[in-house]
Parts: C-alpha cells; sequence; structure tokens
C-alpha cells in the first residue's frame, strides 16, 4: 500500500444527540416503545457528538431520497479522498491499471466505477470492478480481489474506494431491529493506492502479509442476521437480529483457524496446541475463541471493525485484548461512527496519528459483514508512521475522559420524571407519549423539547 485517505465530511453534517433526537421526533410511525427505544439507544451506543450524516437527513428529507442526492453523496466522498491521494502519493490517474469501489446499498448505470474513470479520464486499458452488497467487510473483499489481479498484472497500480450509501438508506419505519442502524451508521469511506511493483518498496506505508476469507452464507441462521429488507409497512432497511452475536462468533473461530498459523511462530502453536489438549482433557467448560492463545507474540496492533460497542466489547473478550488495543476502534467508533467498509481505515488512522505504528510492526485486521462473512488480514508497516491524516484537527482529544453521551447523566437526574420506563402502559396514545416525554426531556434535548411543544 502506497497510501491511503479517509474522509471527513463538512461541519454542517455533523450530527450530535441533540440533532439525532430531532430527526428521531420527525418520524411520526414511531410509538412510546420505539421512542424510549431509540433514545436509549442513543445515549448508550458509544457514538460522540462529532459524526456525520448525509446531506438529505440533516435536511429532513430522508423520506423521499432521489438518487442526484444519492449520487452526490457518492461524489464527495470519492474525489475528496482521491485527490488528496492523488497529490500525496505523486501518482497520476492516468497511472492506475485497476480500479475497485465497493459502495454495498447503491448501484447504478453507469457504474460507480465508471463515474471516477470519466471524471479522472483514466486510461481505456483500465480493469473496473464495482462491489455491491458485500457489507461491512467489503474492504477487504475488495483489497482480495486487487491481490489476485495482481499475480497477472506486473508493476501495476490499483486503486481501492470503500465507502456506503447512507442518503437512500435512513430507516423510516418503527420496528426496532432496522432502528439500530440509525443509530449506529454514519458518512465516511476511504481510498486506497496499492501496487506490486517492487522498486516502490521505498514508498509504501504497508506491506499484505497474509489475507484470508471466510463466509457463512450457507448457514440460515448466519445468512439472515444482517440484510436489507422491507418492513411490515414497505419501509427499506437494515435489520439486525439477536444471532448477529453467534455468527460473527462462529466466522471469526473459523477464519483464525486458517489465519493464525500464517502469522505466530511455531513455539507459540505448539504452546497453545499442548493447553487446548489440556482443556479437552480436564473436559473444562468452554474458552473464549483466543483463550490461552498469545496472539501478541505475533501481533503488535489489532485494527477491529468498528462496528459498535457491542461488536468491540466481543472481540475484545474473545481474543483476550486490553483496552490499549481496543482503544483505536473505540475512538473511531466514538468520533466518526460506523462508516461500513470504510470503518477500518479511521481505526488504522487514529494509530497513525498517535504514532503507535513503527517500522517491521503487524496489524490484525478483523472486518465482519453481512453474508455472514469475516476478512481478516495482517499487514507489515513499512516504516514509521506519523501523518495526522483525517485525525489531525482532533487526535489530542482523543481518548477523551469518558465515553458517556453528555446527555447521560441528564436522563438519570432524580429531577427527571422516571415514569417513562414503566412498561405497564405499552401502548399509550399519542397525547400520553407527548405529555409523558415533555417530562422526561425538561431541561434535556432542545429539539425534542420543541417537539413536545
Amino acid at each position: 500500500m502506497i497510501d491511503y485517505e479517509c474522509y471527513k465530511a463538512t461541519e454542517d453534517r455533523k450530527l450530535d444527540t441533540g440533532s439525532s433526537a430531532n430527526i428521531v421526533f420527525r418520524n411520526k410511525n414511531l410509538g412510546w416503545e420505539e421512542y424510549k427505544f431509540l433514545l436509549q439507544t442513543m445515549v448508550s451506543s458509544g457514538i460522540g457528538e462529532e459524526t456525520y450524516s448525509p446531506k438529505n437527513v440533516i435536511l429532513g428529507r430522508e423520506e423521499r431520497p432521489s438518487l442526484v442526492e444519492a449520487v452526490s453523496e457518492m461524489d464527495e466522498i470519492f474525489y475528496d479522498t482521491l485527490d488528496k491521494l492523488f497529490a500525496k502519493s505523486g501518482i497520476s490517474p492516468s497511472d492506475i491499471d485497476i480500479l475497485v469501489v465497493n459502495v454495498s446499498l447503491l448501484s447504478k448505470v453507469p457504474s460507480l466505477t465508471a463515474r471516477i474513470i470519466n471524471h479522472y479520464k483514466m486510461k481505456e486499458q483500465i480493469k473496473a470492478f464495482n462491489l455491491s452488497g458485500m457489507g461491512c467487510s467489503a474492504s477487504l473483499v475488495a483489497i482480495d480481489l486487487v491481490q489476485n489481479l495482481f499475480k497477472t498484472h506486473k508493476n501495476a497500480f490499483a486503486i481501492v474506494v470503500s465507502t456506503e450509501s447512507m442518503g437512500p438508506n435512513w430507516y423510516c419505519g418503527k420496528e426496532k431491529s432496522m432502528m439500530l442502524s440509525n443509530c449506529l451508521f454514519r458518512s465516511g469511506g476511504c481510498s486506497m493506492l496499492l501496487t506490486n511493483n517492487r522498486a516502490l518498496r521505498h514508498q509504501a506505508v504497508l506491506k499484505l502479509k497474509c489475507l484470508v476469507r471466510t463466509h457463512l452464507g450457507s448457514s440460515d441462521e448466519a445468512h439472515g442476521c444482517c440484510r436489507q429488507m422491507e418492513d411490515d409497512l414497505g419501509y427499506l432497511g437494515f435489520r439486525l437480529t439477536k444471532n448477529l452475536p453467534r455468527a460473527a462468533a462462529q466466522a471469526l473461530t473459523k477464519n483464525l483457524q486458517v489465519l493464525v498459523p500464517k502469522v505466530l511462530p511455531l513455539c507459540e502453536l505448539l504452546r497453545y496446541a499442548k493447553v487446548s489438549w489440556k482443556w479437552n482433557k480436564m473436559d473444562q467448560p468452554k474458552h473464549g475463541i483466543g483463550a490461552g492463545l498469545r496472539l501478541k507474540t505475533g501481533i503488535e496492533h489489532f485494527c477491529i471493525h468498528p462496528g459498535g460497542r457491542a461488536v468491540i466489547d466481543g472481540v475484545g473478550k474473545s481474543l483476550g485484548l486490553n483496552e490499549y488495543d481496543l482503544e483505536p476502534a473505540r475512538m473511531a467508533l466514538h468520533r466518526f461512527g460506523n462508516t461500513s467498509a470504510g470503518g477500518l481505515w479511521y481505526v488504522l488512522g487514529y494509530m497513525e496519528a498517535k504514532k503507535r505504528l513503527k517500522k517491521g510492526d503487524r496489524i490484525l485486521m478483523i472486518s465482519l459483514g453481512a453474508g455472514f462473512k469475516c476478512n481478516n488480514c495482517v499487514w507489515e508497516v513499512m516504516k514509521n508512521l506519523e501523518d495526522d491524516n483525517v485525525w489531525k484537527d482532533c487526535i489530542d482529544a482523543y481518548p477523551p475522559k469518558t465515553l458517556v453521551n453528555p446527555f447521560m447523566e441528564k436522563s438519570r437526574s432524580p429531577t427527571t420524571d422516571r415514569s417513562w420506563c414503566s412498561t405497564a402502559d405499552r401502548s399509550p396514545s399519542p397525547p400520553i407519549v407527548k405529555h409523558r416525554l415533555r417530562s422526561v426531556v425538561d431541561g434535556w434535548f432542545p429539539p425534542v423539547r420543541e417537539f413536545c411543544r
């Protein structure tokens, strides 16, 4: 990898908790239980006050997204990151031999790759690939595609663009399992420049050591735990079911069974085999995925997909990682939210901005996505990395003293009417909903107070 460039939207697209609440209360399909669920989820999601939303959502057009707005959202991410990438690397768009774009939820004609080729007037011989429907782990799918293409294309340059179309896919219904996506997903993306030209080794920032892809699509449970669908009212959204943690654990386990022997020293593998045999012989209860496995004998840094607080906690617990290891993923989630396939690169950017990455270090990237699939890879750092990158304006403030949402304490205040937590009345009429919300949010979100009036 020669370089990478993450996208940061403009200030007018920031989505703090107050703005989120305002958007929630625009949805007239919601009842008391849905309001309560969303407000609780927002303040406990691990997402901070400076993430970015699509323009059409900020402007109140989430129920009527247009193709023009959807394409404009992609253009901003594409051209901002690619312009900076070409300028920083000194590589011309006309030098690019392979172009791979992964956007799961938007497919247009001509394709998004064709749009980039036209904008930069790339050469006619370019090999273009447009990946859709691959979910949050699509970035490593694209890199795997490039790796295989490099076997037959010598001294080539490849561009990978990873992002997601958020604007047209804001869920406007009331299914709780589908509303979660609105609380977690935010605008973002990344462009990467890769080559197999050994003469440019001195210019590279990372070298791909190995990449393993695991797909559990043959299992109905795993296949259905994370999927795009319509609810009973006909609203299109993304459903996350309770089976997702189990599918993720199974996919990660199977992936590491293949990847770990490629990256850990033989002495550690033999030691782990002995420990595992002892556990089996003693008929001990099930241990975690990586229990007893000292991953740090072959890995210095862990780049975990910032899919949500539960995802980060689950992977950390399974692999026996400490808070230092999980900090980059937590901070990326807090500052930028879940940016789908682009999320890994905000985590990597945090490590670089914190000057953690030294020459020779190895980075394990862990990505999970719909399908259900787990795609992991290991990079070697080619030189000391100290670029402030997309974190430049805020890295000194991270990690913050607390990740608790600023409205959490207000919601727990003794002066706040806690009757809204009662489950006795599960379907109150709209007037009762507003009456209760008025007492709940007194001194809380200004947008919510305005709604109650």
